[in-house]
């Protein structure tokens, strides 16, 4: 561990990274979370932290190190926050910085689950109660989404995306209102920076679940938090003489102790909606036809085809016999038959993560682990011949454990017993002593198949669909334009994929989520968990995986798919992410934009609250008002209606001052659209189109 680090460090001095030497790396880390299971290791675990720490120090980087969620962290390192939320946190020293190392922008997902997200609203209250409460530093995890190329995917079962529903999506897109929201609330924390570091924070309450943080000096600076942590009910507080609404679960503030810059539940930023779109190709054609015909392909042959298979006395692990480098190991065995046809059951325990059946070559049964589940049993009828009988086991792991005490032990493969049960004497036959023949992998990854290049590929006489183990091959054109990539993997059952020779991933289309659990849209009002917000009920975890642009080329890319369980290629299709809508909506009580904020009580009042489109592109402009409407609005972004009370006047307002621009901004008032319903506070939507 310690010529590890020592060499990481090293690197860096080499290059004159760490601030200390005028580089840009301000802090190290020394393990990561070790507090949550330390208590695991007993007496050793103590021990452990005080010589990691003693390690890292006497390394002498001139930055300071920190351990994450490690509350016993020595000095002089420092112990720092990972969670949802960390405001309440406090060092283990009043000497150490209080500091938000993983702010848990979304979540992972996970194959046969339904997809978590987190409202732009909880997060933003999240970091700003955390500066409110004397917070140092905050980092986002993830803050850009991405993607498990290739098999390092950890887990296991977590997805080929690591979308996390990060601010900047796995595309590299922006993730609105999030990315917008989050920079607002940033530019609003910026303005009280001044007042927050000259003092420590003084805080009082304003009512039950309601208070107040000030940073105060005398003379002259002064910001201020207004906090009101009721999950049902808006609230209006009294501070410093002046009348403040504060909606349930939100935290406005005021850089000057007077003037609202920003309130976490009231959004300025636009929202956008994308879609996944087919796009022509270079010649016109759309970029799936070339999946429709052209295919070839190669068998992968059931059981032991490797002159580097071997024979072991029992059951192996399969993570210490792979060395993990590949998903696949084969257990095979021939078991003798005397007498007539038998009809049995083999019973199969493994550590999984999935296992496929096969009896003389065919295909009898196969089973996937529980995601919370570490052991799956499977019960396969059979029937086997007089004579010799091809038993092969194909265990594979998708992504190994990666956290948890003692997770390097936790081991994958088939781990016995593996038994005939209910022969015609009514015995049962143990077989997991036997001399079992093992192959690591596939042999068409021996064979580099992945690449496209062999000579063995065929395409006659007529394509295989729905067929267990076969490797697939076609060229297409890429889909024209910039947009980002995906190949939708509609048809396909499980398995891995490859184009121009890179990996992008593994693929399970057929692993869907439960039909319950999901909403039309989730309640930001409460303390977040993954289980509140969830999207993908009844659908795939994953449908569409990442290509990026990088890797393409105009014509003739390489496509590669093994398929594992049986699918039909020939639905497999291009498309492009595309920004569908652009949308907004503000109230006659937002805050200004946090861009205009003053404390000039004259130029707050001109500026008043505005409604803000711009086109995600530098290129694009606004070519279409799809909806707009002033006063008691209904839905959200992509769905929006007029509510009871609606100026009629909006939509070509809003059409005059944006159409054919690529950003636009309308004041927010009666004064610009009339007073459709006087007495009720009123809203404008807009959902518009960019091209």
């Amino acid at each position: 561990m310690k010529r590890f680090t020592a060499k990481i460090v090293d690197l860096m001095k080499g290059e004159k990274l760490y601030a200390s030497q005028g580089g840009p790396i301000v802090l190290s880390q020394i393990e990561n979370e070790y507090g949550n299971v330390q208590s695991d290791y007993g007496s050793g675990a103590e021990p452990y932290i005080k010589c990691a720490a003693a390690m890292a120090v006497s390394l002498d980087t001139g930055v300071p190190w920190v351990m994450c969620r490690q509350d016993n962290a020595p000095d002089p390192i420092i112990n720092t926050c990972n969670g949802f939320y960390c405001y309440d946190f406090t060092p283990n020293s009043n000497k150490k910085p209080k500091m938000w190392t993983e702010n848990w922008s979304g979540w992972f997902s996970t194959f046969g689950d339904p997809v978590p997200y987190r409202p732009a609203e909880d997060l933003a209250l999240a970091v700003a109660r955390f500066y409110q409460r004397g917070g140092t530093l905050q980092n986002y995890y993830m803050y850009h989404g991405g993607t498990n190329f290739g098999r390092s995917t950890g887990g296991p079962f977590i997805t080929t995306s690591y979308d996390f529903d990060a601010p900047i999506d796995e595309y590299g897109l922006l993730r609105q209102p999030k990315w917008g929201h989050l920079k607002d609330l940033h530019k609003a924390i910026k303005l009280c920076e001044n007042a927050m570091v000259a003092t420590d924070p003084q805080t009082i309450s304003l009512g039950s679940n309601l208070e107040a943080t000030v940073y105060k000096t005398e003379p002259g600076l002064c910001a201020a938090f207004l906090v009101n942590v009721n999950t049902q009910s808006d609230v209006t507080v009294t501070f410093n003489g002046n009348s403040y609404n504060l909606p349930a679960w939100s935290v406005s503030i005021l850089p000057d102790c007077k003037n609202v810059a920003l309130n976490t539940a009231k959004i300025n930023s636009v929202a956008t909606i994308s879609k996944f779109a087919r796009q022509p190709s270079k010649d016109g054609s759309t970029a799936s036809d070339a999946f429709i015909s052209g295919w070839s392909w190669i068998t992968e042959p059931v059981g032991i085809s490797s002159a580097n298979a071997f024979t072991k006395l029992g059951l192996l692990e399969q993570i210490n016999t792979t060395a993990d480098k590949s998903d696949y190991l084969w257990y095979s065995l021939s078991v003798e038959i005397n007498g007539n046809e038998s009809k049995t059951v083999l019973h199969v325990d493994s550590l999984g993560h999935m296992l496929h059946v096969f009896i003389n070559g065919k295909l009898a049964g196969g089973r996937r682990r529980s995601n919370s589940l570490r052991e799956v049993s499977i019960d396969v009828p059979i029937s086997l011949v007089p004579g010799q009988n091809k038993i092969d086991l194909l265990s594979l792991t998708v992504g190994l454990q990666n956290y948890g005490a003692y997770f390097d032990t936790v081991g994958a493969g088939v781990t016995g017993p593996v038994q005939l049960k209910g022969l015609q004497n009514g015995s049962t036959v143990d077989l997991s002593s036997q001399q079992w023949t093992y192959q690591i992998g596939l042999k068409g990854e021996e064979l580099g198949l992945s690449s496209g290049s062999s000579s063995l590929w065929v395409s006659q006489p007529a394509l295989p669909k729905n067929q267990p183990l076969v490797w697939y091959k076609t060229t297409s054109d890429a889909p024209t334009g910039t947009s980002p990539v995906a190949l939708n993997f509609t048809g396909m059952g499980k398995g891995q994929a490859w184009v121009n020779g890179q990996s992008i991933g593994r693929y399970w289309p057929t692993n869907t989520a439960p039909s319950s659990g999901c909403t039309d849209s989730c309640n930001y009002r409460r303390v977040y968990k993954t289980s509140n917000c969830l999207k993908n009920c009844g659908a795939a975890t994953q449908q569409l995986y990442h290509v990026p642009r990088g890797w393409l080329q105009p014509t003739g890319n390489v496509i590669v798919i093994f398929e594992e369980t049986g699918g039909d290629p020939t639905q497999l299709f291009f498309v492009t992410k595309e920004t569908q809508s652009v949308c907004s909506r503000i109230s006659e009580t937002h805050p200004i934009p946090v861009d205009l904020w003053t404390s000039d009580e004259e130029t707050r009042k001109k500026t008043g609250p505005t409604l803000s489109l711009y086109c995600p592109f530098p290129n694009q402009i606004i070519s279409e008002i799809k909806f707009a409407s002033f006063g008691t609005p209904r839905g959200q972004c992509g769905s929006f209606s007029h509510g009871p009370c609606s100026s009629r006047r909006a939509l070509s307002i809003v059409q005059k001052a944006c159409i054919g621009l690529r950003k636009c901004s309308i004041g927010v008032s009666v004064d610009t659209f009339g007073d459709p319903c006087s007495g009720v506070a009123k809203s404008l939507v807009v959902d518009a189109s960019c091209t």
